[in-house]
């Protein structure tokens, strides 16, 4: 394996896009020890970025003396801050066509047939919802003959359980596919992007800390210093706290400056942000700094003038975009927390559907979705240009959500905010229905 300097190891140039014109991302091949008949076989290792699942390593094992062959996929990026769950209703035979990357931290389960495969027990892999379901199939015939001598009536149930996740590939009936994944590292494609996919529902979670001990980000230590007494709150408002992390993109040290700040006419709110030195890259978080709201907040703006796009924005993680004339809705924790224009919204919700798209590159685009996604851009940058009469709502089961009154403290003609009662299934999501705050001590 060729010797990769430090320089190209920090700026992330070890990591390429998948293009098949580009002889810089021919794999690398090398020799291997075959786990099946011993002999010596090859491996192929490709390092490539897809955005929406960061920097993976793809490898390829096959031998010429037995003929064997195996293929995993590996993340090699960051653990998310959250972890991802993906539900998806498999209607058609067009939805077995999905492509899906499944990380080995993630749990799969059909939950009509009660069946899971556990975290930690496949590799990763790149494969579609049918490969999934291939692959559970041969997992559990690899070992049906050495069942069938010493346990007949055991391999015979097993037998019929395979033939019930065989009719699966027929879809004679609706079944619901379960991908949760604590790293927040799998996917689930959706094919009618940037629409909202009827069929598919994603949430995301916060890790226990039994799921932080498996993926190994926690040890003892670091709970006990987080259980430690914070800094005086006084102390947080008037100096800017710096803490050390790594760079996202190159994973070379950085630093991380946190502030609280006071939003007028709104609330505190704590802005992280990150800049690197070795590669550039910058990034920014917001965290509110209160607590969650007694009712949601219902925030539409009536889009009639460029200037519009001047008007500070703050979109916490558990708050969604729907843009009606657009028929786009982006959910909760897409984009995470940020404290940003209303232009600097349009252009992140344009660089993740259009421009960091892994769909539109590569072999797996189609001339179709390309045109229709960078048809929406087109019309993200128009509404950005205030060509294009449009409402932009952001909804926030949380409350702590926030869209700049220019006209403040009078009321904006443009603008409307509306409070109302979240719904039970709105509370699970927040972890509100299983949280009791009073009569510890009974």
């Amino acid at each position: 394996m060729s010797v990769i300097s430090q320089e190209n190891v920090r700026g992330g140039s070890m990591f390429k896009d998948i293009s098949a014109d580009e002889e810089d991302t021919q794999p690398t091949e090398i020799e291997s020890l075959c786990m099946n008949c011993y002999e010596n076989g090859s491996t192929r290792l490709l390092l490539t970025k897809i955005p929406f699942f960061k920097e993976i390593i793809i490898s390829s094992f096959s031998c010429t003396h037995c003929s064997w062959t195996n293929t995993e996929i590996q993340s090699a990026g960051r653990i998310q801050d959250q972890g991802i769950c993906y539900t998806l209703k498999v209607q058609s035979k067009q939805d077995l066509d999905r492509e899906v990357v499944k990380s080995d931290s993630a749990t799969t389960r059909i939950p009509e047939l009660d069946f899971e495969i556990p975290a930690f027990t496949q590799k990763g892999s790149l494969s579609t919802v049918e490969g999934l379901l291939d692959r559970a199939v041969a997992g559990l015939e690899q070992d049906q003959p050495a069942r069938r001598e010493a346990a007949p009536e055991v391999a015979e149930k097993i037998e019929e359980f395979i033939e019930k996740l065989k009719r699966l590939k027929d879809v004679e009936e609706e079944f619901t596919l379960v991908i949760e994944d604590p790293s927040g590292n799998s996917f689930v494609e959706n094919p009618v992007a940037p629409q909202k996919d009827e069929a598919l529902t994603v949430s995301r979670f916060k890790r226990t800390a039994q799921q932080d001990a498996q993926l190994g980000i926690k040890s003892d230590d670091d709970v006990e210093e987080e259980e430690k007494p914070g800094n005086d709150l006084e102390t947080m408002r008037n100096e800017v706290l710096v803490f050390n992390t790594s760079c996202p993109e190159c994973n070379a040290p950085a630093s991380t400056n946190m502030k609280l700040v006071q939003i007028p006419h709104f609330k505190e709110v704590i802005i992280m942000a990150t800049n690197c030195d070795e590669c550039g890259h910058r990034t920014n978080e917001v965290k509110s700094g209160g607590a969650t709201e007694d009712l949601g907040t219902k925030i539409t703006l009536h889009v009639t003038d460029a200037s519009d796009m001047t008007r500070d924005l703050l979109k916490s993680e558990t708050c969604s975009i729907i843009i009606p004339e657009l028929e786009f809705e982006l959910g909760m924790a897409a984009l995470g927390g940020k404290f940003t224009t209303l232009e600097g919204l349009l252009k992140d919700i344009k660089d993740l559907i259009v421009s960091k798209n892994p769909f539109l590159c590569g072999d797996s685009s189609s001339t179709d979705r390309v045109e229709k996604l960078k048809l929406f851009g087109e019309k993200i940058d128009k509404i950005s240009a205030g060509e294009m009469d449009v409402h932009i709502v952001l909804d926030d089961p949380a409350g702590n959500s926030y869209l700049q009154n220019v006209y403040a403290p009078d009321p904006d003609p443009e603008l409307t905010t509306e409070k109302y009662t979240r719904t039970f299934e709105q509370n699970e999501d927040l972890g509100l229905n299983d949280m009791k705050t009073e009569g510890y001590q009974e």
